[in-house]
């Protein structure tokens, strides 16, 4: 799940999410009679103990006959529902569309139409080489010194051209109502600073695999550059280390730093500011700069970087990012690197499965629209409102029961609890995307007007109202995602479906899926970050200096707790940069499990499924959401960038801490953590 996703999307992605049924039962889902089962109890694992490890117990069996793809670096409940998603009922849309002729002109199914034919002409593609992408390098090597470099990166900024800056608009968190400028760190090629100074034999192979790497991508297209594989990495490793880490970027204050143009200018005189402001379409007399010192080392770092090599770095860049567009060559050897390398992905898709992808992405709006339409009821809306309905007056009984909170402070709290609010399925607006040119023969030049147009809108709402009800996510995504500054949760349409809702499921099993995620989702809004926000989504002090104190030490045990969990020989999880979901996934549970118990008053005990009870069911409800097989690199990667613990830990981990599912499963073994040290936070 997805923390205010307008800008926290930049790496990674794979929030995993839902599925609970082979990849080989896939063709019984287009059957309109097959039922998906609540919890299929031929996926356990009954030589192992759920006390021990109920990860083990309750998949072991589904990991051991669902193996990762060869096109995979991870195969769990969100991959096989997003390859449904793709391969069923997207695929469908755009193969319908496909076969409508004298589509209207920029209409949203000529768009999704021509982007699709664009990246399936693959002997257009062969022939044009790299010319398409040739006037950003040739401006590139026009520049005669760093100042027209700067200012022509405000331009490629806008087709999303790395560099070491990153603008982006959102609302401001101290005035939510209103939207601003932010600029944040940005520029290295492998994703995050640890891939740089991490001593690890497995990230030396890594530098050492990508300096080969870029040395054969610059060798393909014929340009004479000197050793650019060490001169990218030499660069990108001085721009990583005077980078905030990834766990100080949890701190919204220390994030929120306005000043005025002027200022900017004062902190990095050497940056040409005015002109990259200008050529970005930028119009602003404030900006929101994350860090700094950033600033003021990068404008070091430019001085004492010759011109020749900062322009190898936006050369590499430019045709880093524009590879899956080019000729077979290009994209085999990105996919080479980047997937095989860095997540341990044997094979690439085929080009149809890619070209799907791909639409899915740049155009996931426009689609999403078709998408909702055909695939999302409305009686869906209704019951997924009286869900979370159910879980905030949950919450709101077990703020009231706290032992470490005030009642001036438990009053604050249900007071943004009140105020919280929410979206289901789809856009009730959509956006008219028709001033996009998308030809069928050209699909770099469609990747860049799509982006243009993407940065355009986002630049424009800078200065202006904050519409509260634009969506962050496509209703196709099968993920969630709590968004602070409007103090809201958004469940996009594909991820209400089995085994994350499923409507012929036990409440038990629901409990512990649907409703345990909108838990996790509305508990962000109490995590480490999200309790710096009031009701409003204002970034506001609300507690009482004592809760705080409460809040943070309760925090601090939860760190220490989760680092203490080596993943794979020589990497443990971190607990800081993953405290807000830990956070979250142990709150939502908390929820779900006391929203179910709620249900039951008055009710006589259901009977046993499959020799479960109601509440053994309901664990492994959840831990049918994250069960996963996963490559060691991408298992080294999630712990060293992703802000969510691994699915074994997240089942695991979260449970062992829980009194209730040692009590459900009479635990008094490796799981049932002792009652002094277990933590309770909601």
């Amino acid at each position: 799940m997805q923390k205010n996703p307008s800008w926290l999307m930049i790496a990674f992605s794979a929030m995993m999410l839902l599925f609970t049924y082979s990849c080989n039962n896939n063709s019984k889902t287009m059957n309109a009679e097959y039922k998906v089962p609540a919890f299929d109890p031929s996926g356990i694992d009954s030589t192992a103990k759920p006390c021990d490890d109920f990860d083990q117990f309750a998949n072991g069996n589904w990991k051991k006959h669902n193996p990762i793809p060869s096109t995979e670096g991870a195969w769990g409940a969100f991959n096989v529902l997003d390859k449904e998603t793709r391969e069923v009922k997207i695929k469908g849309i755009v193969k319908e569309l496909l076969d409508v002729k004298d589509l209207k002109k920029r209409s949203d199914a000529q768009l999704i139409t021509g982007y699709y034919r664009s990246y399936m002409d693959t002997v257009t593609i062969e022939e044009r080489g790299i010319s398409p992408i040739m006037p950003m390098v040739e401006k590139i090597n026009a520049t005669k010194n760093v100042s027209d470099l700067i200012a022509l990166a405000g331009d490629l900024a806008k087709y999303d051209v790395g560099g070491p800056f990153m603008i982006y608009v959102k609302a401001d968190d101290r005035n939510s109502k209103m939207n601003t400028i932010f600029m944040g760190q940005g520029g290295l090629s492998l994703g995050d600073r640890n891939y740089y100074e991490n001593k690890d034999s497995a990230m030396v192979k890594i530098r050492a695999e990508f300096i080969y790497h870029v040395d054969k991508m610059f060798a393909m297209t014929g340009w004479k550059v000197a050793d650019p594989g060490k001169t990218i990495l030499g660069f990108e490793t001085k721009l990583a280390l005077i980078q905030l880490k990834n766990f100080e970027m949890r701190d919204p204050v220390k994030l929120y730093n306005k000043i005025s143009f002027t200022e900017l200018q004062k902190l990095a005189p050497g940056i040409n500011w005015a002109d990259y402001y200008k050529n970005y379409g930028l119009r602003a007399d404030t900006v929101v700069v994350w860090n700094k010192d950033y600033l003021k080392n990068l404008n070091l770092l430019v001085k004492q970087t010759p011109l020749e090599m900062l322009k190898t770095y936006y050369l590499w860049h430019v045709l880093s990012g524009f590879a899956g567009g080019l000729p077979d060559q290009f994209s085999k050897e990105s996919f080479h690197f980047f997937n095989t390398i860095m997540y341990g992905v044997k094979k690439q898709r085929p080009r149809e499965e890619r070209a799907i992808m791909s639409v899915n992405r740049r155009l996931g709006m426009p689609l999403g629209k078709l998408f909702a339409a055909k695939y999302f009821p409305e009686s869906s809306k209704k019951k997924v409102t009286g869900m979370i309905e159910n879980v905030r007056s949950v919450y709101g009984e077990r703020i009231e029961k706290l032992t470490w909170m005030s009642a001036v402070t438990k009053a604050k709290a249900k007071k943004k609890l009140s105020q919280f609010t929410w979206k289901i399925g789809y856009p009730d607006k959509w956006k008219d995307y028709s001033s996009i040119d998308i030809q069928p023969d050209k699909l770099i030049e469609n990747m860049m007007n799509i982006t243009l147009w993407e940065n355009n809108d986002m630049i424009a709402k800078a200065g202006k109202p904050v519409d509260k009800s634009e969506w962050m996510m496509s209703p196709q995504t099968i993920n969630a995602y709590n968004n602070s500054t409007s103090n809201e949760i958004v469940f996009p349409a594909a991820i209400l479906q089995p085994p994350f809702f499923n409507p012929d499921a036990d409440d038990a099993i629901n409990y512990g899926s649907i409703i345990s995620v909108i838990g996790h989702e509305m508990t962000h809004g109490f995590d480490d970050q999200g309790a710096q926000y009031d009701g409003e989504g204002n970034l506001s002090n609300w507690w009482a200096p004592e809760d705080a104190k409460n809040f943070t030490a309760l925090g601090e045990r939860m760190k220490i707790y989760f680092n203490s969990f080596e993943v794979t020989k020589g990497f443990k999880i971190d607990g800081k940069l993953t405290l807000g979901e830990n956070i979250a996934d142990l709150g939502g549970l908390t929820l779900g499990y006391y929203a179910l118990v709620k249900s039951m008053e008055g009710k006589k005990a259901p009977e046993p499924i499959d020799g479960f009870t109601w509440k053994q069911r309901f664990f492994l409800g959840w831990a049918q959401v994250w069960h996963e097989n996963i490559t060691n690199e991408s298992l080294i990667n999630q712990v060293q960038t992703n802000e969510h613990s691994p699915g074994r830990w997240r089942i695991n981990a979260t449970l062992a801490q829980m009194k209730e599912f040692s009590d459900a499963f009479g635990c008094k073994g490796k799981m049932a953590v002792a009652d002094a040290d277990r933590v309770v936070i909601w």
